[in-house]
């Protein structure tokens, strides 16, 4: 799968009509995924390193079979 183009991406933003609403409902009726690694260090020595992993959804989502 090739990346879009630049002038590709510009033209989807410029005519999106979608709310910043409307992406947050998407993405947790989807579901994804946030990772991250931090490192500190002094002096060339590596002293912490932390890695963070985050699922955001909606809480339906986590067991689709249960109702109220």
């Amino acid at each position: 799968m090739r990346a879009p183009t630049r002038a590709a991406t510009r033209e989807l933003f410029e005519t999106a009509d979608d709310s910043l609403l409307d992406l947050v409902d998407n993405l947790l009726n989807r579901g994804v995924v946030v990772s991250g690694e931090v490192l500190l260090g002094l002096a060339g020595v590596n002293l912490v390193y932390l890695r963070l992993t985050a699922l955001l959804c909606a809480a339906d989502r986590l067991q689709p079979g249960r109702e109220r």
